[in-house]
């Protein structure tokens, strides 16, 4: 098996035994993100569209260590602890991703770590 783990300081890192993301081949697994500041590894001030750049963020920092771009994303999920947020962390996505958007699921959760509000992992192509 050809697997190999992406780490990068520019984005939070692993809080348990999992990679920031793994590289399989063509495909990139991309852990899901939280809007931790990698400086502080605290959750950024500002509610959920302040956590949600920050997220984006995040998930740009472990495409770039895996030298590829928001362009190769080719799903998402997103995970909000209150569905109510949706049009604000959609209008923000919808500003980070280009045409073709990648396919995506958003799931309302319960809970999400450290008390986070939203959380977004990424498949990609490279």
């Amino acid at each position: 098996m050809n697997k190999k783990p992406i780490k990068t300081e520019a984005a939070p890192q692993a809080i348990g035994p999992y990679s920031q993301a793994v590289r399989h081949g063509h495909q990139l697994y991309c852990s899901g993100q939280i809007g931790l500041d990698p400086s502080t590894g605290e959750i950024v001030p500002g509610g959920v569209e302040a956590e949600t750049r920050q997220v984006l963020l995040n998930l740009a920092a472990i495409l770039a260590a895996a030298d590829v771009t928001t362009d190769a994303v080719v799903k998402t999920t997103i995970y909000l602890v209150d569905l109510g947020d949706f049009a604000r962390v959609n209008a923000i996505y919808g500003a980070f991703f280009t045409e073709p958007f990648p396919a995506r699921a958003t799931v309302g959760v319960k809970e999400l770590p450290l008390g986070a509000r939203v959380e977004i992992d990424a498949v990609a192509v490279v």
